[in-house]
């Protein structure tokens, strides 16, 4: 546990001190948030949250792939070092397999939103749709999942759920699709949710605290060296992040950030606890698809601004007061989620 805080103190000093040099150079780049012109109904924003929110027009975005670069990076390295100077590196899965399948989720995720970042970016003006349609973004994310969901079931062999209270549920190759939707859902649960300053990455960072204590518990050195590195990065983005925003993650960090923390849960054998971890990040697509099915069978909005956040803020909740509170509210759904996994552990 000494050097994996070590490691979060590593990953925390030297990001902190990368993203003073990075966040100008996103300025240089002119890779900053653009006024949306047109909107698409399936897109997070709407003429409710340009009201809000226009007023960050010009803020840079792309803060995630620092994040995804140095994690990726540093990774492969330390686990290299830790086999060096004789320190253990257990794991419950094959290694290579193991760091295969978390660093093909970051990077390629994370190269899906930067794709779409780019595009909002610097292709906003002579295109009708901004970003990524979403059909094309649906369909290269069910092609990535579809990968790792088939690394995880047939390399792997995960296909068992171990729910709390109840016990284990075997899914066999149901377990595939299952899998594929969980990581879809979290991707764009996550993006949707990544609406104000310092909410999703505030909230993640609280989640990964307790994915971390669990990977800590079953002796898991990839996962637990990753997590300590994701979450030293996210407390330096964070210092730049919280209101008023310096830089946003973007799309790059959203999508990436969202599929592996999915996958993280899979690989803990925690997939039912994953929901309650990530519980924010559930309620929030779930008033997003609610709204949704509302316009497409209705023909009306059921609630007047979705997610959740963009509702309290449409009802006169100080964006600060919202993440705040969001904030509070992922502790305690952390705390129970890892009381739930602990104890399902621990059941003989």
């Amino acid at each position: 546990m000494v050097f994996l805080l070590g490691v979060l103190l590593f990953s925390y000093i030297i990001t902190s001190a990368l993203y003073i040099p990075f966040i100008k150079l996103l300025y240089q780049w002119k890779f900053q948030r653009q006024r949306q012109k047109t909107l698409d109904i399936f897109e997070k924003r709407t003429p409710i949250f340009d009201s809000f929110h226009s007023h960050k027009a010009g803020t840079p975005v792309g803060g995630g792939l620092l994040i995804i670069v140095f994690v990726s990076v540093m990774l492969p390295i330390l686990l290299f070092l830790m086999e060096y100077f004789w320190l253990p590196v257990t794991s419950v899965y094959s290694l290579v397999t193991e760091v295969k399948i978390i660093l093909f989720t970051f990077i390629s995720f994370g190269i899906l939103g930067l794709i779409d970042d780019a595009k909002k970016t610097f292709a906003w003006k002579r295109e009708r749709f901004f970003g990524l349609r979403l059909r094309h973004k649906l369909f290269l994310e069910l092609v990535l999942a579809a990968i790792v969901s088939y690394w995880l079931v047939f390399d792997l062999g995960i296909t068992i759920l171990h729910i709390p209270f109840i016990g284990v549920l075997d899914l066999g190759w149901l377990f595939f699709p299952f899998s594929m939707f969980t990581i879809i859902a979290f991707a764009n649960a996550f993006n949707i949710t990544d609406g104000l300053d310092g909410l999703a990455s505030g909230v993640l960072m609280i989640a990964l605290g307790a994915f971390w204590t669990i990977s800590s518990s079953i002796l898991d050195a990839p996962l637990s060296v990753f997590i300590a590195l994701w979450i030293g990065s996210l407390l330096a983005f964070l210092y730049f992040n919280v209101h008023p925003a310096r830089i946003f993650l973007g799309d790059t960090g959203a999508l990436s950030f969202g599929a592996t923390f999915a996958v993280v849960g899979i690989l803990l054998g925690k997939m039912p606890v994953l929901v309650i971890i990530g519980g924010i990040f559930v309620v929030e697509v779930f008033f997003s698809l609610i709204q949704l099915l509302s316009k497409m069978i209705f023909k009306r909005k059921l609630i007047p601004a979705a997610p959740l956040h963009l509702w309290l803020q449409y009802r006169g909740w100080p964006e600060t007061k919202i993440v705040m509170r969001f904030w509070i509210l992922a502790i305690v759904l952390a705390v129970i989620g890892l009381w739930a996994a602990l104890l399902t552990t621990s059941r003989p």
